[in-house]
């Protein structure tokens, strides 16, 4: 879903390319991190109330709502919903029409899949929903792969920055592929017990690791399906979360060729079902998984074939990213963006009992953090102009920020920094905060500021593994250069012992997210919420009202694309 481009060193060659960048050209911003002018921020200590907060979060993720999901009354009630609370608060439209929105075409794909697995010709049964999932994103009725040989392909990187190619020039044209997914854990040479910090960032995951580049390359190499085995530590969630967000209605930003380009099949295929077929051939997964971590992995054919049917209904959907504006007083065609996603995954009438996926963490939360920022500010605007952006189809993959990436309302050459909200802190207040993809750029250093005001400190992205920071609407703005912070809620709470944050994380991810029971709880306490936010407003501030702009540090993936966007 995200943009077919190679990541890593070529990644600043690929924006070159990429549109929307356009506005009258400056400068270079000056070098080094965005600093405070205190006297200016002095008078505007953020006021973020934890009611307010919780008010709108129940109000978004009431049944109500309907899930939130694109192109439903769910998005006709949030868009009209959050168009009022901006008009309420004085804000200006923010699109520069005299509107509150900015159109998002999709194009929304019902599939019906089934999928026939045989194993040295011994067939496997295979169920869709609880052993696999499988998707087109072309927008056609049907879609079929019939009898294709399964190749391992391990990884299926191909990372010229790292030497890594885990296709070896092997012919994979018409063909289903199958792959691990997250990127290859490759161990240090000196020490196996730990892995190679020069090797795929070691623990962290990179772009590489993330389902949508493994599909994108797909695409390239011919196949005709895409397998990606699921496993829950290196995925990040259980198989419940892929079942959920791959059933049902899909979407896509909507493209001339109809996403013609696009792998035909996209799958998931179950951890047990992947050892029920690794088993019935006689090949041990662990030792692919051992194969597949280093540099001289050659695909292994496998002695099996799948088909796949995918029946669609194709809808065109005109979904919405609501956008208000704060003109700045002093230099108001420069911009700080404040984001969040509206978007959830709806209703399915064919689960039992509740049926509606309320998502009130994920992300009634992040979009109670924008409304009650933009009211704060709203109080005493800062300098530069602030955008508050609420976005579409995120879990979809990112779409609303896509398209905004690439048709922004005002120029990303005058876009000094974007802030993104997605799942606040819901248990209280801590002595930290977590920024997710840490290391990459000033306005982590700015936050370090800001929390050391208020005797906090930042914390490092407790599971770099997850890959966090390319799984929300700040890669989108990441990958055409503008500065972006995700932070994530502290692990070292006040009222608890260290490391309840992150079990309360870890009890969620495994309990309800992407499931129906994503609702308000009753031990909810978002005074930590409002802590954070007033924090990430203030570092909105100091950007806002400070003479130099952020900008990606040295190693950042990013940097030489915001080099070459400035330049132009």
């Amino acid at each position: 879903m995200h943009r077919n481009i190679p990541f890593g060193a070529s990644l600043a060659v690929a924006a070159i390319l990429v549109a929307g960048c356009g506005g009258s050209k400056q400068a270079d911003p000056p070098a080094g991190q965005a600093v405070d002018t205190p006297a200016a921020s002095a008078a505007r200590a953020p006021d973020v109330s934890a009611e307010r907060l919780m008010a709108h979060v129940r109000a978004l993720s009431s049944d109500e709502f309907a899930g939130r999901l694109p192109g439903t009354v769910g998005e006709e009630k949030t868009v009209a919903y959050l168009t009022e609370q901006f008009k309420a608060m004085g804000l200006k439209p923010g699109n520069p029409d005299g509107s509150y929105v900015q159109k998002v075409p999709l194009v929304g794909i019902d599939g019906t899949a089934t999928m026939q697995l045989s194993a040295d010709g011994e067939a496997i049964e295979m169920q869709r929903g609880r052993d696999f999932t499988a998707v087109t994103q072309r927008f056609v009725p049907e879609v079929e792969v019939e009898d294709s040989e399964l190749v391992f392909v391990g990884y299926g990187v191909k990372a010229p920055e790292y030497g890594w190619d885990d296709y070896k020039d092997v012919d994979v044209t018409g063909k289903t592929i199958v792959m691990l997914i997250n990127d290859p854990a490759v161990p240090d040479a000196d020490d196996p017990s730990v892995l190679d910090d020069a090797m795929f960032r070691g623990k962290a995951m990179t772009y590489y690791g993330r389902w949508t580049y493994k599909y994108e390359v797909a695409a390239q190499v011919g196949a005709a399906a895409a397998l990606i085995i699921h496993e829950t530590g290196p995925a990040g969630y259980p198989w419940a979360v892929v079942e959920n967000s791959w059933t049902g209605e899909q979407f896509a930003l909507a493209a001339a060729d109809k996403n013609m380009g696009t792998v035909p099949v996209q799958a998931w295929i179950s951890n047990d079902k992947a050892m029920a077929l690794f088993g019935k051939l006689g090949q041990n997964f662990e030792a692919l998984k051992r194969a597949a971590v280093r540099k001289d992995f050659k695909p292994v054919p496998l002695k099996a074939k799948a088909s796949f049917a995918i029946r669609n209904e194709v809808r065109e959907v005109q979904s919405q990213n609501v956008v208000a504006a704060l003109p700045g007083t002093e230099k108001p065609d420069e911009w700080v963006v404040y984001s969040a996603h509206w978007d959830h995954l709806g209703t399915n009438p064919d689960l039992e009992g509740d049926k509606i996926y309320n998502g009130a963490l994920d992300n009634a939360t992040g979009v109670a953090g924008v409304l009650e920022i933009a009211r704060a500010f709203k109080q005493a605007p800062p300098k530069r102009s602030t955008l508050f952006m609420l976005v579409t189809a995120e879990e979809q993959g990112l779409l609303g920020a896509k398209h905004y990436a690439a048709n922004p309302l005002y120029p990303l050459d005058k876009t000094l920094a974007m802030i993104n909200l997605d799942v606040l802190n819901p248990w209280g207040p801590t002595r930290d905060l977590q920024v997710i993809g840490s290391g990459q750029n000033t306005l982590e250093d700015v936050l370090t500021d800001v929390l050391a005001d208020g005797e906090r400190v930042v914390a490092p992205d407790e599971e770099p593994e997850k890959g966090f920071y390319y799984r929300s609407d700040q890669f989108e703005f990441a990958k055409v250069g503008v500065p972006a912070l995700y932070a994530d809620a502290g692990g070292d709470m006040i009222s608890h012992e260290k490391g309840h944050g992150l079990k309360k994380r870890l009890e969620y991810n495994a309990n309800d997210y992407h499931k129906p029971s994503d609702e308000v709880k009753g031990d909810w306490n978002l005074a930590g919420a409002a802590q954070d936010m007033n924090a990430l407003a203030e570092v909105g501030l100091r950007v806002s009202n400070g003479d130099a702009w952020p900008q990606w540090k040295d190693g950042s993936e990013f940097k030489a694309v915001r080099e070459a966007s400035l330049k132009r």
